[in-house]
């Protein structure tokens, strides 16, 4: 029977031996981009990191990879208003933040509210709606921290599955939860949610997890079998395979996209909601594909 201070010194000894065997290493993220506006060429960025109404970012601070994607409202063409001014500038500012390390790795909710309300501030007149996605890798940690508002969104693959993914976010069909500025008095007739509303989460993450961040683009165009299907093809962390791979996972996205006879993610969604919809869905997509790698300078 063991006594008291040899069953102490096992506990301790287990115990040490487990914080021995955690990895010390700091983590970081390969991302490749690809996207195209519905109205312009395959992978052209339409004027710094957008793709038509979609606006995207990838940042590295020296604590945290940061990665954004934002898709503008295309409504507000009908008033005269481009939609990628708003997504484009929110994801500039949040890239900013970033860079001058005015973050909290653990908050992404943070980024957002902060790039949001200093265009609230902005002297220079600003009108859009935009959806967000921030996912935030904190290199110590190895943990990643996400916040979602709207339908854009992230999945997290490991050996070929999905292991955590975002919560899409909407007020009815196809009338996602929105951050927004209006003109004054206009207050109330138009949708504009709190960057508080985001759907936030935390998630440890191993070397060579595959990390999806996209606009609804890509999900409404593409069920998670085709997607799985095509990270098949990294075969490494190397820039050059993540980029092919990201170029084909928006290419296949694109062309599902204008297919009317399709039985698309966003058709299957009409339909349970009752609208006889048939046909891919045309629409600006962005696609921001990562691996966890060890970092290096």
């Amino acid at each position: 029977m063991l006594s008291v201070l040899s069953y102490g010194r096992l506990v301790a000894r287990a115990v040490i031996g487990g914080l021995s065997q955690t990895d010390s290493r700091d983590y970081s993220l390969v991302t490749a981009s690809c996207g195209f506006g519905k109205d312009f060429r395959k992978g052209i960025l339409k004027k710094g990191m957008c793709y038509g109404d979609d606006a995207c970012f990838v940042a590295r601070h020296r604590t945290a990879d940061v990665l954004g994607v934002a898709d503008g409202v295309g409504g507000w063409r009908d008033y005269g208003v481009d939609p990628s001014q708003f997504s484009g500038t929110l994801m500039k500012t949040c890239e900013r933040l970033v860079k001058e390390g005015r973050f909290v790795p653990s908050n992404p909710v943070g980024v957002l509210t902060t790039g949001y309300y200093e265009l609230l501030q902005n002297k220079a007149p600003l009108l859009g709606s935009s959806t967000a996605c921030i996912v935030v890798l904190d290199r110590q940690s190895h943990t990643l921290h996400t916040a979602n508002l709207g339908d854009s969104g992230f999945l997290v693959v490991r050996e070929g599955e999905v292991v955590h993914r975002s919560d899409e976010q909407q007020h009815y069909f196809n009338t996602p939860f929105q951050l927004s500025i209006v003109p004054p008095g206009s207050e109330g007739a138009v949708l504009s949610d709190s960057p508080d509303a985001a759907d936030s989460s935390s998630f440890d993450v191993q070397l060579g997890d595959i990390i999806l961040t996209a606009t609804d683009g890509l999900f409404d165009n593409m069920p998670d079998y085709m997607i799985l299907q095509e990270l098949k093809k990294i075969k490494n962390s190397n820039y050059e395979s993540i980029q092919q791979t990201a170029r084909s996972i928006a290419e296949q996205a694109h062309d599902l996209a204008y297919d009317p006879n399709y039985m698309s993610p966003f058709a299957q969604f009409a339909c349970d909601n009752g609208l006889n919809v048939r046909g891919g869905k045309p629409d600006d997509i962005t696609v921001l594909l990562s691996i966890v790698a060890e970092y290096t300078d």
